[in-house]
């Protein structure tokens, strides 16, 4: 029968040779070896609050171990993982709460899992820092805090923050913050209230050039966008989006603003959770290769990287269950002709080039003072604060409303006159 030898000279073939799929799979472990992915977001720090409170004493907190997580030691060896972005991120109803306190806790973490697991992770913060984890086979650890308000409007927690450990930071979560407009205002859920960063928001981000701490815009407005790619004095990444063009979700990122990545040399890591890859429940791995693809095409190789949202999403495509499949992704990139060039680009060189970069702009803004001026107190949101610094008679133990306050000075007004 002919069909039947064909398929039998094919299995030969198969066993003779390698087959494609087993060829492009070795490439991706060869090339891996030596230049792990460098991934744009993790939130693993949240699964480990919420399933354990941060008690990473107990034994069903084992990293070596931990089930029912996208992420454990094991699926990170697996997947030649090198380098990760921990995300301390806290959600956007601690904001004017508690959300500072709880954003220390989420860095903490981070630091504790290198503390616990040295043989496994090494926190760094600087470029030369993931290079020297590389050689040691170890992943270099890094801290993003995800959204600008976990700062609480304040230039001195931004600082802190910096100096311990975080070198990015999202400007927002889904919630705009007194300073900055996030993406639900692209969708009209929410009104534009800064049309892109107010004055205060352009102060933070000439000190984030300053501090040399990488802006993230994964979540911001597009309008937002626009504004920090003109302004910033260094690249910026989208440490987990995908292309509009492709999935027409607001969290993506449309054509006009890849031209933009691309003139300034800024970077978008693509994005695997389902609804920002196909606008569905479901997706494939070629779905997210189809993304790497356009962001290539628009803005070319030196922009594209891989920020997997695991351990933050639901929904994952199919060949991308968790963080042991990487290789796989890369072998479908190489089986599509992207070169081993390329392919070492979007792994780790362009988060390097980008944060190298960075790292160069804070050198030429040394002997630049720290940015002083703080918000206004009226920007400010929230009815439990302190004026201390505001006025001259101290503190306030409540700040009312603006609202409240108006109408507080047009009683006292009457009672005056």
């Amino acid at each position: 029968m002919p069909g039947r030898s064909v398929l039998v000279l094919a299995l030969g073939l198969c066993l003779l040779l390698p087959c494609a799929g087993q060829h492009h799979r070795e490439e991706a472990e060869r090339i891996m070896a030596t230049t792990p992915v460098i991934d744009g977001h993790n939130d693993l720090p949240w699964q480990l609050l919420k399933r354990f409170n941060n008690q990473l004493g107990l034994p069903e907190a084992n990293l070596t171990r931990l089930t029912g997580t996208h992420t454990n030691i094991p699926k990170l060896r697996s997947g030649h993982v090198g380098g990760q972005f921990w995300s301390a991120y806290v959600p956007c109803e601690t904001q004017n709460k508690d959300a500072v306190k709880r954003t220390l806790e989420q860095i903490d973490v981070v630091h504790r899992m290198c503390e616990l697991y040295p043989e496994t992770f090494a926190c760094v913060v600087d470029s030369a820092g993931i290079q020297q984890a590389f050689q040691s086979n170890k992943v270099a650890s890094l801290i993003g805090v995800e959204g600008g308000h976990s700062i609480d409007s304040s230039l001195g927690v931004l600082r802190t923050f910096y100096h311990l450990g975080v070198r990015y930071m999202t400007l927002t979560h889904s919630c705009n913050t007194p300073w900055v407009d996030n993406w639900l205002v692209d969708t009209g859920n929410e009104p534009p209230v800064h049309h892109g960063l107010s004055s205060f928001g352009k102060t933070v981000l000439e000190e984030m050039n300053r501090l040399g701490m990488i802006v993230d815009l994964a979540h911001v407005s597009v309008e937002t966008m626009k504004v920090v790619l003109k302004l910033s004095k260094a690249p910026v990444i989208f440490s987990h989006s995908s292309a509009y063009s492709l999935c027409p979700h607001r969290r993506n990122v449309p054509d006009d603003v890849l031209n933009m990545v691309a003139s300034t040399g800024s970077l978008v890591m693509i994005n695997f959770y389902n609804d920002y890859v196909t606008c569905g429940d479901t997706a494939t791995l070629a779905d997210v290769a189809d993304h790497m693809d356009h962001v290539k095409k628009v803005a070319g190789a030196q922009s594209v990287g891989f920020g997997g949202d695991y351990d933050g999403v639901t929904r994952l495509p199919t060949g991308l269950e968790d963080v042991s499949k990487y290789p796989a992704l890369v072998a479908e990139l190489l089986a599509r002709n992207w070169t081993e060039a390329d392919v070492k680009a979007a792994l780790a060189e362009n988060l390097l080039r980008v944060f190298k970069k960075v790292e160069e702009v804070k050198m030429t803004l040394q002997g630049t003072a720290a940015r002083e001026t703080p918000i206004a107190f009226e920007e400010l949101e929230g009815t439990c604060r302190t004026s201390y610094g505001y006025t001259k008679n101290g503190a306030s133990t409540a700040r009312l409303p603006p609202a409240a306050l108006l109408l507080a000075l047009a009683l006292l007004h009457s009672l005056l006159s």
